[in-house]
């Protein structure tokens, strides 16, 4: 007989290993990996991680826990936080398009900070990374899309729990693992927020979801490992997260093929700075950017087929602030049309920084008209959101391009060696050649580290 979904997840978590996952899991991991360190790199440049490490200059402890690309060390939670900041911040990490939500950032930061801490192998780093990938997307699906209509951002909601299980597996061992994951989540969710009025308002607060959650989640496990506890059926309970955190419960999203099917293949990895679900509408224009003898100051009027999911989220003209711009299908369409960026090229955060005031770019971004399409809805789908682009010229002809799914999505994903790549130019303008390709071979190699 099946446990009650808490605990049905807590023992899952306890057993799990990611060498009994299948080796295109494991290959995607590491690619989660590379990509994480990518985005983290740029991340550390940006002002908010100036502001993040003011405050944990004066909120932090000397640890074991190692920030990202400095000799600083810090307790686990101050280490979490920032990382996540660095990772989690550019709106460039790795996403579920149904979950609704950021996993990488916030797992494998809440991670590496507890398995340099504890000591832990690079086996057991990916064993928790794997169970936290799994149990964070698994309760973004069982919870969407109430969760969402509610007001609610699930990277800062269900991180939390991720965070949580995945600090949870390093700390607890043997016997009592599956019980103390169980008493983590429910300490874990009491720490749960974060809302969305940033789409409406705007502001840098989104900056910060991903960093409290996966804080917040190592804290809970640490606070369990003090001697606190939660309740047991924290998730289905007659006042738990469940019932809290949304009007669509989905319980056999959580639980269905726990060990034999992996949610975890259903991750993105970002070809650019901004929402998932305007991914294929950037591609949509760079394909127009692609065409011979384009120019978009030739352009009339564009319209935008989008699905019900980002009507009026994403599709603003007038996006108030860096962040909404990002998260703006119009903004972003005008930016890689205006920056003439092929399908091969990224828009990345320093776009969108020096371009959010550009005439141009705003003007072309008005030109813009978001409307619900039959067959964008239709081809949409919890691993990737269509578009597709009609443009109008001047002259009165007139194009369109249809974009089922984007690069980077599940079923159209980089490579390995894309992803190695990548990290390899990011890093290049911290590091030495020796630097980076020591600091590569240590992540392709982390399943046989000793230590962290």
């Amino acid at each position: 007989m099946m446990n009650a979904p808490t605990l049905e997840l807590s023992q899952f978590v306890a057993r799990l290993k990611y060498t009994d996952a299948p080796a295109s899991i494991q290959s995607q991991l590491i690619s989660c990996l590379l990509d994480y360190y990518r985005v983290a790199s740029i991340g550390q440049r940006m002002p908010w991680s100036r502001w993040s490490e003011d405050f944990t200059a004066k909120t932090s402890h000397s640890g074991l826990s190692r920030v990202l690309f400095s000799d600083i060390q810090l307790d686990a939670i101050s280490s979490t936080f920032l990382n996540t900041i660095y990772s989690g911040s550019v709106d460039a990490d790795d996403v579920h398009v149904g979950a609704m939500l950021h996993p990488g950032c916030v797992v494998i930061s809440a991670a590496l900070a507890i398995a340099q801490e504890r000591h832990k192998t690079g086996q057991e780093t990916l064993d928790a990374i794997l169970a936290g990938y799994e149990c964070m997307i698994r309760l973004g699906l069982a919870i969407q899309p109430g969760h969402f209509q509610r007001g609610f951002q699930s990277t800062a909601t269900c991180g939390v729990l991720g965070a949580a299980v995945t600090a949870a597996k390093l700390i607890f061992e043997g016997p009592q693992c599956a019980q103390k994951v169980a008493q983590t989540l429910g300490v874990a969710a009491s720490f749960c927020g974060g809302l969305t009025q940033f789409f409406h308002a705007g502001s840098t607060v989104k900056r910060l979801h991903a960093a409290q959650a996966a804080s917040s989640g190592v804290k809970a496990a640490l606070l369990v490992e003090a001697g606190f506890d939660g309740p047991l059926d924290i998730l289905e309970g007659q006042d738990g997260f469940f019932k809290a955190y949304s009007d669509t419960v989905h319980v056999e999203r959580l639980l269905s093929g726990l060990g034999t099917h992996f949610e975890t293949s259903g991750v993105s990895i970002k070809p650019h700075a901004s929402s998932a679900r305007v991914l294929s509408a950037i591609e949509a224009a760079g394909r127009f950017v692609e065409l011979e003898g384009f120019d978009a100051l030739n352009i009339e009027s564009m319209d935008l087929g989008v699905p019900k999911v980002i009507l009026g989220r994403l599709t603003s003209t007038s996006p108030k602030d860096v962040q909404a711009a990002q998260m703006s299908a119009p903004f972003c369409v005008a930016l890689a049309l205006y920056l003439k960026k092929t399908t091969q090229q990224s828009i990345n955060i320093d776009d969108f920084e020096a371009h959010i005031d550009h005439p141009m770019v705003r003007a072309l971004c008005a030109k813009v008209h978001c409307h619900l399409d039959d067959e964008v809805e239709a081809t949409s789908t919890q691993e990737s959101v269509s578009a597709k682009l009609s443009i109008t010229l001047k002259d009165h002809s007139a194009r369109s391009e249809f974009i089922p799914a984007p690069m980077g999505s599940a079923s159209r994903p980089y490579g390995l060696e894309d992803h190695v790549d990548k990290l390899r130019q990011e890093l290049s303008t911290r590091m030495s050649q020796d630097q980076v390709q020591h600091f590569i071979d240590r992540v392709l190699q982390l399943g046989q580290a000793q230590t962290l």
